[in-house]
This record gives C-alpha cells, sequence and structure tokens, in this order.
C-alpha cells in the first residue's frame, strides 16, 4: 500500500479532537461530594462505574446516560433515601456537562486543514447525537470532514460500513483515535488502518490491549505526527 492508495481518513471526536474526560472526572469528583454523607470518594466512584457499565445497554454512550447512572448510584448508594436536593444537583451537573466550551486539542486545526486537501476526512463518533453536534458546531472544524457519523458503537461492521460509504473502502482507510477499544482495535479487524494517540484520561472501560503484533497498527504522541506516519507508509 502507498500514499496514493489511502482514500480516506476517520477521526475519532471526544479525546481525539477536543478535551471530554476531563470534564466527566470533574463532575464525577462533584457528584461524590454530594453524596459524601453516605459513602467515601472512592467507593461512590466504583459504584458509579458499576452502574455505567450496567446501563451501556440501555442507554448507551453519552452524557445523559451518565447522567442517569449518577442518579440510579445515588439512590444505590443512600439505600433509597437520597435528598431531592441531591437528584437536582445532579441533574446540574449533567445540564453543565452538555453546555461546557469545547476545546480543542494540540495540533488538530492544521493536521485536519492539511490532510482534507488529499483525503476524504470522516469524524465518526459515539455518544449523544445533539451534544456531539453541538461541539462540532463549536469546534469549528466541521468544515475539514466530507461526512460525519455519529453511532451507537464502533465495531468491524461500523467501519466497513462508513469507510465502503466514503472513500474506496475499508483497505483504503485509516482510523485515528484514543481508543483502542473503539477506534483501533475493530478498524484494524475491518481492514483499515489504526492509529492510536493516547490521551492522559481515558475511560477505563475503553482500555484493551494494545495489538502491537497487527501489521495495520500504528501509535503517535500526537497529531501532529498524523502526516509525517502517512507519508512514511509509502
Amino acid at each position: 500500500m502507498t500514499t496514493r492508495t489511502l482514500t480516506t481518513i476517520g477521526f475519532d471526536a471526544d479525546d481525539t479532537l477536543w478535551q471530554n474526560e476531563r470534564y466527566y472526572r470533574l463532575t464525577e469528583a462533584h457528584f461524590t461530594e454530594l453524596l459524601a454523607d453516605y459513602a467515601d470518594g472512592p467507593r461512590i466512584s466504583e459504584r458509579l462505574l458499576e452502574a455505567e457499565k450496567r446501563n451501556l445497554r440501555h442507554y448507551g454512550f453519552g452524557i445523559k446516560g451518565f447522567t442517569l447512572s449518577m442518579v440510579e448510584t445515588a439512590i444505590e448508594v443512600t439505600e433509597g433515601k437520597v435528598p431531592a436536593s441531591v437528584i437536582a444537583g445532579i441533574l446540574d451537573t449533567g445540564r453543565d456537562l452538555l453546555s461546557h466550551p469545547v476545546e480543542t486539542l494540540p495540533h488538530v486545526q492544521e493536521t485536519l486543514a492539511a490532510l482534507s486537501e488529499n483525503y476524504l476526512l470522516v469524524m465518526i463518533t459515539k455518544g449523544d447525537l445533539f451534544d456531539q453536534e453541538r461541539k462540532l458546531a463549536q469546534s469549528g472544524l466541521g468544515d475539514f470532514f466530507h461526512a460525519v457519523e455519529i453511532v451507537s458503537d464502533k465495531t468491524a461492521v461500523t467501519y466497513r460500513r462508513v469507510f465502503s460509504k466514503v472513500g474506496g473502502g475499508p483497505e483504503r482507510a485509516m482510523m485515528v483515535g484514543n481508543s483502542l477499544k473503539s477506534d483501533i482495535v475493530p478498524a484494524i479487524a475491518a481492514g483499515s488502518y489504526g492509529v492510536f494517540v493516547p490521551h492522559e484520561l481515558t475511560w477505563v472501560v475503553e482500555h484493551v490491549e494494545e495489538p502491537k503484533d497487527a501489521p495495520r497498527f500504528r501509535k503517535i504522541e500526537h497529531l501532529g505526527e498524523l502526516r509525517g506516519l502517512i507519508e512514511g507508509l509509502g
């Protein structure tokens, strides 16, 4: 494969193009403070994570599911005695998450601008539809993308479908993201390149081992290295 046969580059959004997990961590810290009279912080966080995992199949990924999981955890931790004021506080933190400012990560703007001249760029992200549309609009990055796909989950089937619709199929595509589980492993399984860009904060549910033996696995420290990596493929 040469760089000329690469037609399409997919990008994850949260914690690849802009900060996201940082705001969840701050919200979780505030949540544990709301319940400080009932349990210690680590125990509350543990119960919250259990609720999030349990509820993924019901609510999917995103802020709304996270907020409902906080409410459920509050009910469990307090044995059904959670005050209405605490529930109100949880709902306030959820609304705050839905309106936080968008902070793009380093090297994003110039990298997308350069690559969009020669490749079809597609944003492939999970999360709440309205929230992801809001963040894309506020980021100012929308014009760089040929297509935007907001999906319920990311699997090899997802990448085959998207890259067959946008570009020349998965074999001529590359997926770039901070989640090994969602962005890299399934993209490689679909036949694409998977470029891992680690973020200092990645949700524990997204952790899996690096597929170091996969011929199409690559790893860079930040998006500023992506253009050089693509040039080196040929």
